[in-house]
């Protein structure tokens, strides 16, 4: 049942991990305060040409901006905390709680991104309690996970206690020697939970999930058996498995090598905190590690999903400037491909075995196991809070689903229960659960530069270049609406069964039609009997569109079209909304253009006849036709 919001109640407004995998995002909000939970990234399908990272819609926030008292961390997982610096170059967070680990990765991607001065970051630990604004009151409960430092949360409202798990897997045997504080959630059963709001990642999975020592035995009989180097490729952000690496390395007499950013980046913090053991003897810059014999060496490295720039994909490729492939070496993926990336993981195994290397992979070898709960960690983390109401999160639609079915199977009403998306605003009080409207929701894409957003126009000029490719025309007008040269045209990854000269024929043969039928609906007499006014926008557009129609008959595709359209110099002209011109820039040359995924030079063209005296140069109008 859908409402209007009210004033009472707390608002639970999810903008990203429902119906996806990532850029885990949530909103809590009462009376004239927000509060922030995680702030995580995706990563980009295949069709989102040039995107590097894939954000929420944070509409919602700009526009409330001052509403917000300070954010909640839960661990350092980039799907949780990989969009915070985006963020907050838009609006200023006052103050950011969070785990040791998460809060030193955190520093330095806000320092990288220069907005440091945009927010404070205090660190918390087991059971610390912190008030954010007046409303909330917040305790960080351990949990176990594929990452070091991880927390449950508990946050109090004036209407009850709210319990977010964050991500979380139940290990009774966790490799740091840090156990899920299933005490503290036990009393908060006892006291009463209004809502739990919990990870749906594994719930179509039954049974528990394996601790991650569980791993341990496989790798080390692997590389045992390995009479070459050993390559093991993983998450870099999984801490306990790094851990195990390292006294396996010990273990078989092995120096590391560790390869990419991302991997020395959280070794190093890892490290500095605490949560990775080991000696400095045991690493070697590569250096050192390529004069060493291959039986001594181990290098973690990144890329286990396949990512196009990742040091494991650039082996792969032959393209690492200090690692090449040898006869003889041993590669471990120990991590699955999260969904979407599996092809990209089998191209670079398929290559890494080509170049002779003996890949171990695959669920059955037991070198990976989930950081998530599956359906029998699920039921205890339901049963040990017993909740009033239930939310699940952090899924796609059939994890949500059956999260759901699980909750119902241990008693939980349906009518208690809702299944949402992102944007959808949850309202809770005492009594009642519902969906009270929507905020604005969707995503954000930032390309390569990481400077701006990629926006819809751009993106969809880009999938029809990859697609259909580009054609380029250049045209020059004169007053009569006759061409002074042949157009120039250019076609560029563009597929044709036809011959190109008769495309380009057809081409021409328009533009000279488009002119001579409709010139006269685009010309008006001018202010002086000298001077004719002309729609030179009109003009281009009409000759775009009727080059798009040529083009989708005679091409069968959808081909970016920029028209390049040389006019008479000082030309008047009836502005449009479409025409890019600014006010007082007349004198000098113009292109008028929607933005172009590209930027074609224009093809040299003789200069239009003056038709005017004391006209100096001609003048240029262009667009991107998409």
């Amino acid at each position: 049942m859908i409402k209007n919001t009210t004033a009472s109640a707390l608002k639970v407004i999810p903008l990203g991990g429902l119906h996806e995998i990532g850029k885990n995002t949530c909103v809590f909000e009462y009376g004239d305060e927000i509060i922030l939970l995680d702030a995580g990234l995706a990563f980009p399908t295949d069709g989102m040409h040039g995107v590097n990272i894939v954000l929420p819609d944070m509409t919602y926030l700009r526009e409330n901006s001052h509403k917000i008292k300070g954010m909640i961390v839960t661990h350092g997982h980039e799907d949780h905390i990989g969009g915070i610096p985006y963020h907050l170059k838009q609006f200023e967070i006052p103050v950011i709680y969070g785990p040791r680990l998460a809060m030193a990765l955190l520093a330095g991607k806000l320092e990288e991104a220069g907005v440091s001065h945009r927010t404070e970051l205090r660190t918390v630990r087991p059971r610390d309690t912190v008030r954010i604004g007046k409303h909330f009151l917040v305790e960080y409960i351990r949990n176990t996970h594929s990452m070091a430092d991880s927390f449950t949360v508990a946050i109090h409202t004036p209407v009850g206690i709210v319990i977010h798990t964050g991500d979380f897997k139940i290990d009774h045997t966790p490799v740091d020697g840090e156990h899920f504080d299933l005490q503290k959630l036990a009393e908060y059963g006892e006291k009463g939970v209004l809502c739990l709001i919990s990870d749906s990642t594994n719930s179509e999975v039954p049974g528990f999930t394996a601790s991650e020592r569980s791993v341990a035995p496989n790798l080390d009989r692997i590389i045992a058996q390995a009479t070459g180097r050993v390559m093991i490729t993983t998450f870099a952000s999984s801490v306990h498995r790094l851990q195990i690496v390292l006294e396996l390395a010990k273990k078989n007499n092995r120096y590391v090598g560790v390869v990419g950013r991302s991997m020395l980046n959280v070794i190093a913090h890892c490290r500095n905190l605490g949560y990775i053991k080991c000696e400095d003897s045991l690493f070697k810059p590569l250096k050192e590690i390529r004069n060493l014999p291959d039986d001594k060496v181990l290098i973690l490295t990144t890329g286990s999903q396949g990512e196009p720039m990742a040091a494991m994909t650039r082996i792969a490729n032959g393209e690492h400037h200090e690692l090449k492939i040898r006869k003889g070496d041993t590669v471990i993926f120990s991590a699955n491909p999260i969904p979407g990336n599996t092809i990209a993981v089998v191209n670079t195994i398929d290559k890494l075995m080509m170049l002779g290397a003996n890949v171990v992979y695959g669920r059955d070898k037991g070198i990976h196991v989930s950081g998530h709960g599956c359906q029998e960690d699920q039921k205890l983390m339901i049963n040990m809070t017993r909740p009033k109401f239930f939310l699940p999160v952090h899924g796609e639609h059939r994890m949500l689903i059956q999260h759901s079915k699980t909750a119902q199977s241990m008693g939980i009403p349906a009518s208690n229960m809702v299944i949402i998306d992102n944007g959808d605003v949850v309202e809770l009080t005492e009594n009642s659960m519902q969906v009270g409207g929507k905020v604005p929701s969707g995503i954000e894409l930032v390309d390569s530069s990481r400077s701006g957003v990629v926006k819809a126009n751009v993106l969809k000029e880009r999938q029809q270049l990859a697609g259909d490719g580009v054609v380029t025309v250049a045209a020059a007008l004169n007053w009569e609406g006759k061409l002074v040269a042949k157009p120039e045209v250019h076609l560029k990854g563009v597929v044709t069964s036809a011959d190109r000269e008769v495309v380009i024929k057809l081409i021409t043969q328009t533009i000279e039609t488009v002119l001579s039928d409709r010139w006269s609906e685009f010309v008006k007499p001018a202010a002086s009997d000298s001077q004719v006014d002309v729609d030179w926008v009109g003009v281009q557009t009409q000759i775009e569109k009727a080059i798009q129609r040529v083009m989708r008959r005679e091409l069968q595709s959808n081909p970016l079209l920029v028209f390049l359209m040389q006019i008479p110099e000082e030309a008047s002209f009836v502005r449009s909304e479409k025409a890019e011109v600014s006010p007082g820039s007349l004198e000098a040359p113009k292109l008028l253009s929607s933005p172009s995924p590209s930027s074609p030079s224009s093809p040299s063209l003789p200069s239009p006849a003056n038709q005017v005296t004391g006209r100096r140069r001609p003048r240029t109008a262009a667009r991107a036709a998409s």
